[in-house]
């Protein structure tokens, strides 16, 4: 799952501190700014954020962000990992960024550069 995709889902998940509010709604207004609020991008987080346990939604959103090309934005990039580190801090948020990309990526080829790395035993693959 793209870096993009997994500070989402992992952030609307974990959305009860204000540091992380404060950083999914940056990284969520310049979407709107980027692609437009109207945009099938921006609508796909919307929907998502209605029924976050959705899985349908989940890959709806992944697959605009790969038609808008988001994770080729560096600007989009550093949102989305200042996201996560801000999830990481809190109680238990490694687990529900790990959680979020099991869930997500089990039966999904992912290609691409996957940036965002969860600190952890193991090699990647």
């Amino acid at each position: 799952m793209d870096v993009i995709t997994t500070a989402i889902i992992a952030a609307l998940a974990a959305l009860s501190k204000d540091a992380i509010n404060d950083s999914y709604n940056a990284l969520k207004a310049a979407l709107k700014k980027k692609f437009g609020s109207e945009s099938d991008l921006v609508d796909a987080v919307d929907k998502l954020e209605k029924k976050p346990d959705s899985e349908g939604r989940k890959a709806m959103l992944q697959e605009e962000v790969e038609i808008a090309k988001v994770n080729d934005d560096s600007d989009m990039i550093r949102l989305a990992q200042d996201l996560l580190e801000k999830i990481k801090e809190q109680p238990g948020g490694q687990q529900i960024i790990n959680q979020t990309q099991t869930n997500t990526v089990s039966g999904v080829t992912v290609g691409g550069n996957f940036e965002f790395k969860p600190v952890q035993e193991g090699g990647s693959k």
